[in-house]
């Protein structure tokens, strides 16, 4: 049966991907490996596909194997699916090659993510897939946690209907790691979806030495080129048998999807093209422009190959006059990023061909944004509007960063904001393995499953791991959350380890009025230990201040340093968002530890029964008596590159440093 659930981007796809799938091939690489730990978890559990069999997981000691195992199966007549990310998707192209070739329908899930270049990321954006845009997979894209699961299916659905393999992507980190309240497919609605005859067809076409057939073969120059033209209709077809898809998906469930999803003003002359998670943001932009007069839309690619030039002409408004392809990624050399190009393309074929309505051509330009998950935000989104409003836009450009080099970005307006009045923000920052993401994601299962409100989570996790910084953002609201960016103004700030307030800005984020509680040893000089700048914050922003001593506390209940019990209570306790939250909080600590020891619960159970006795508010006073300044102290010998660039980055102020 359909749930709702508070899943996050990978266990969304996940879940699609193990309903819709006989063999599973995988190999583990950030950000991608939770959808295959996920589907490994589910099969030795026994769990079922819609056909009734336990889909074979088989963890390969490559990606190239996983690519090879997948093909493989699909050669076979087997329903397939892989998973990867970055660097691991580049090492399955060859065979990806030999997929597509073949005409072999299976279906590739990636959380995008940036590929080692001058340095490695493990963040996210577009570098991966578009790199592998050349092998002939037809590639799907997702801009949030419903659609990584909707779309997923319509891969798999698409893929067999088309025989053109599937490329499915969604943002590495900030699709595939946020947690989401969604609205899930059962087994009811995956058998509807499925055309059975497709299936057959697939099992007809399997390698059977009872059946022989050529396949793979060795070609001369007399008949490789037109091997290669051969497949065309079946490129041709794609478009619209994902269409059909689409169509039957939203008669089932409800939610309609399009090849090129238009939102905003039907009247639009500025419009913003884009794939992934950035749509949200630039809709929450042009919403807000729109109602101040402005007359700007967002179109969102989901099929991006093969490129439905008909289909994007028949999204664009009539009255378009200038519009921005924005791309996640960087092809050095090239004339444009690979949207644009293809947009560019799309647009003066058409305007050649007297196929257009437009009184003159629209202006075309190529924004790169968003790289390594760099944030993307309304604000920037503004930008691009703005600029596309210029008598002479700036044709390439960058967005989000300070270009003091090449001069290509945009300024723009930060304290911008778009976000709803009345939704709850609130910050944590913690340390990794201390307990603190996992809590918040606790926190967000239990709000989403039992209240009306919509529930959001996004981690922000250091490439370091465990013991370094980790920020959690959560959102609750009445309406459904699509803000696919950090928060800037929250109305509750928590600090689980008290160290950070020496060297980053943690009240940077609270907004005026609101609630900052602190773990430290010593909650009865709590303002009088912190920083100079954490005090005036205090002060100025007039923010209610709640400490405890979630050290002492888990470490009497034999948990040592895992204080993340003790917070997650005392975040109930001063937002009063969940009215009987102690006997829910008790539940998920049952659901989380009781497989592991009851003594664990136990453990746990007392800490929520003392964390109310110990958290303490604290008075702030009129003016600040801290001498102590924030910052990142370094020896005096330390070289100019440590001082001027290492320190920033350390103080957590990287994203504030320009190109030069």
């Amino acid at each position: 049966m359909p749930e709702t659930l508070p899943i996050d981007g990978n266990e969304a796809a996940a879940r699609s991907a193990y309903a819709l799938s006989e063999v599973i091939a995988i190999y583990p690489i950030t950000p991608a490996s939770n959808m295959g730990e996920w589907c490994d978890d589910q099969a030795a559990k026994g769990a079922k596909n819609i056909w009734g069999s336990v889909p074979a997981v088989v963890e390969l000691q490559s990606e190239a194997g996983a690519a090879g195992a997948a093909h493989g199966a699909v050669t076979g007549g087997a329903l397939t699916a892989t998973f990867t990310a970055s660097q691991g998707l580049l090492l399955k192209i060859p065979v990806l090659y030999k997929i597509a070739g073949e005409l072999s329908p299976f279906v590739a899930h990636v959380a995008a993510r940036s590929l080692a270049t001058h340095a490695l990321s493990i963040f996210g954006d577009h570098s991966d897939v578009m790199a592998a845009r050349g092998a002939g997979l037809a590639m799907l894209a997702s801009g949030s946690v419903q659609e990584a699961h909707d779309l997923a299916a319509v891969a798999h659905l698409a893929a067999l209907e088309s025989r053109i393999p599937f490329l499915h992507f969604f943002d590495g980190f900030r699709t595939s790691h946020e947690v989401h309240k969604i609205e899930t497919l059962g087994e009811d609605d995956f058998r509807a979806l499925v055309d059975e005859p497709a299936v057959r067809r697939l099992r007809a076409r399997a390698l059977d030495p009872e059946r022989p057939a050529l396949k793979g073969s060795s070609q001369n120059p007399d008949v490789f080129f037109q091997g290669r033209e051969a497949a065309n209709p079946f490129y041709f077809d794609c478009p619209e048998k994902t269409q059909a898809v689409m169509d039957r998906f939203a008669k089932r469930t409800g939610r309609a999807y399009r090849l090129f999803d238009y939102y905003g003003h039907p009247e639009a002359q500025r419009v913003i093209m884009l794939m992934g998670s950035g749509a949200g943001a630039a809709q929450e932009a042009a919403d807000a422009i729109n109602a101040r007069g402005g007359r700007v839309g967002v179109l969102q690619v989901r099929l991006y190959r093969p490129f439905c030039a008909p289909a994007l002409l028949r999204a664009l408004p009539r009255t378009v006059r200038a519009v921005a392809a924005l791309d996640r990624c960087k092809e050095p050399g090239a004339p444009g990023e690979p949207l644009f190009l293809d947009v560019a393309t799309a647009l003066q074929e058409a305007w050649a061909g007297g196929q257009t309505p437009w009184a003159r051509m629209p202006r075309a330009i190529n924004g790169r944004y968003g790289l390594a998950s760099k944030e993307f935000t309304p604000a920037m989104a503004a930008a691009v509007f703005a600029e596309l409003a210029r008598g002479e836009p700036q044709p390439r450009f960058t967005v989000g960063i300070k270009d003091d080099v090449t001069r290509l970005s945009l300024d723009y307006e930060s304290e911008f904001s778009t976000e709803a009045p009345e939704t709850t923000r609130a910050v944590f920052f913690g340390l990794g393995a201390d307990g603190t993401v996992g809590a918040n994601k606790n926190t967000i299962k239990i709000i989403a499953q039992h209240s009306d409100l919509h529930a959001q989570g996004y981690f922000v996790y250091d490439s370091k791991k465990s013991g370094s910084l980790t920020v959690s953002h959560l959102r609750f609201g009445p309406k459904p959350i699509r803000s696919t960016y950090l928060i800037r103004q929250a109305q509750f700030v928590a600090c689980h380890a008290p160290q950070l307030l020496e060297r980053v800005d943690v009240l940077g984020l609270a907004a005026p009025g609101g609630t900052f509680l602190l773990n430290t040893s010593e909650p009865e000089k709590a303002f009088a230990n912190l920083p100079r700048e954490a005090q005036l914050a205090l002060i100025d922003k007039k923010l209610a201040f709640y400490a405890i001593d979630a050290y002492i506390l888990a470490r009497a209940a034999g948990l040592g340093p895992r204080i993340n019990t003790v917070m997650q209570v005392c975040f109930f306790e001063i937002t009063k968002l969940l009215p009987g939250y102690l006997e829910l909080v008790k539940a998920a600590i049952r659901k989380t530890y009781g497989g592991k020891s009851e003594e664990l619960v136990e453990r746990n159970f007392r800490v929520v029964e003392q964390a109310l006795r110990h958290l303490r508010r604290v008075e702030v006073p009129a003016r600040p008596d801290a001498t102590r300044r924030r910052g990142v102290e370094l020896p005096g010998s330390a070289p100019e590159f440590v001082r001027n660039f290492t320190r920033e980055l350390m103080a957590g102020r990287g994203d504030e440093l320009p190109v030069g």
